[in-house]
């Protein structure tokens, strides 16, 4: 291969080639790179630099996550960046106007059958797009970033809760925080497909049936793979929801509920916003990545979940100041790949054979031995990282 004589082998852990390891297909079977860096040129934008991921199996690595790493380059480079931390008081306004927003329309909307055109393009366009928002109003809150208070949080993701349908704020809010503390980890980061899902959703069918369902995979995965022991809270969540539910049902007949339900499967369906569930942590154009963001327009409506290398990195620092921390950061966000559509994501996860259930960072958790799969995979994730293409770093501060 071009450049293997003079490339130090001492660096790569065994290796043979610089491709050892990995699945290569010939180029003019590849698709256009997916990816941008937003300091490069075009013809930068344009040129994949690592060949694809093998899709028999996932990506074995035996790295830390990037994020706590470089949270303290940040921290070194910016102590600044602690202004940005805190509770954000516009939140709970937010949170108001979208739920009396679905309260409206459900309560328009109680004597349209439910499969007709003009209620199936409210579900739509208005519910999917707001319970999408509501999701992550809880992601946000889930992050005590509402209030200073744990209590008043808890109470206002179970408020944001109440158009969705079915309680589970108080669920999420475990496996998220554990989705950030232990980011990849096989068995604990319930945000990772399963070895079940990889072999069976492996082509395009199967993928475009993830992501016409992939609501029901959030919903359902985590009590399969590591179900919680429930709690008090978890019983004010389901009473607080079943009784709105019953007064809805009791004050307007079953089509307010359905409409709010159908607007969740909405949310989590092919619907723009939904492309975010992608877009944040599958593996792309080869590179071993683990977190893009997106900086587009439709952050607008999503609490600003898009700037998710940012989230990660400083969970802390509630959704509006985001932009901030990237701007004030741009050595370290400008210069890594992110993704130019949310909508573009979802159909080129579908029709892309480079990207697929496959396409995640995976590690053993901790006291578990390596596969030689595993360290064949890490060995060629390091010796193939880049600064500027790979998710390079965090910081020591609590990120729940």
């Amino acid at each position: 291969m071009s450049g293997s004589n003079e490339a130090d082998f001492s660096l790569y852990g065994g290796a043979e080639s610089l491709t050892e390891g990995r699945f290569i297909a010939p180029s003019s079977n590849r698709a256009p790179r997916r990816t941008i860096v937003e300091t490069g040129t075009a013809n930068e934008n344009s040129k994949h630099i690592r060949p694809p991921q093998d899709p028999s199996d996932f990506l074995w690595l035996m790295t830390e996550e990037p994020h706590r790493s470089r949270r303290m380059q940040i921290l070194k480079a910016h102590p600044q960046v602690t202004k940005l931390m805190g509770h954000e008081p516009l939140t709970k306004w937010v949170v108001l106007g979208v739920v009396s927003l679905q309260l409206a329309m459900a309560w328009m909307l109680r004597d349209t059958s439910p499969v007709s055109p003009l209620f199936l393009l409210i579900a739509y366009a208005v519910g999917g797009t707001a319970n999408h928002n509501l999701f992550l109003a809880i992601h946000e809150i889930t992050h005590n970033l509402a209030f200073k208070g744990i209590k008043a949080n808890k109470f206002l993701a179970m408020f944001a809760n109440l158009p969705i349908g079915i309680p589970y704020s108080v669920t999420f809010k475990k496996y998220h925080l554990e989705h950030h503390k232990q980011l990849g980890v096989d068995g604990v980061d319930t945000d990772l497909p399963t070895r079940i899902e990889l072999l069976l959703l492996n082509n395009v069918a199967g993928k475009t049936f993830f992501c016409t369902f992939q609501i029901l995979f959030y919903a359902l995965r985590p009590g399969l793979v590591r179900a919680q022991k429930p709690t008090g809270w978890h019983a004010v969540n389901i009473g607080i929801q079943l009784v709105f539910d019953a007064v809805l049902v009791q004050l307007g007949g079953w089509k307010p509920l359905i409409y709010l339900i159908m607007s969740s499967f909405f949310a989590g369906s092919l619907h723009p916003c939904a492309g975010h569930f992608i877009a944040e942590h599958y593996l792309w154009d080869g590179l071993e990545q683990e977190t893009y963001s997106y900086y587009g327009p439709l952050n607008i409506l999503a609490y600003n979940v898009g700037y998710h290398n940012e989230h990660h990195d400083f969970p802390s620092i509630p959704w509006t100041r985001l932009p901030a921390l990237r701007a004030l950061a741009p050595e370290f966000y400008d210069t890594i790949p992110s993704h130019p559509s949310w909508p573009m994501v979802i159909i080129n996860f579908i029709r892309d054979s480079e990207v697929g259930l496959f396409a995640r960072a995976k590690r053993q958790p901790k006291g578990v031995p390596s596969t030689p799969l595993m360290a064949k995979s890490s060995s060629n994730a390091s010796g193939n990282s880049s600064g500027n293409e790979s998710d390079s770093g965090s910081d020591g501060k609590k990120t729940d």
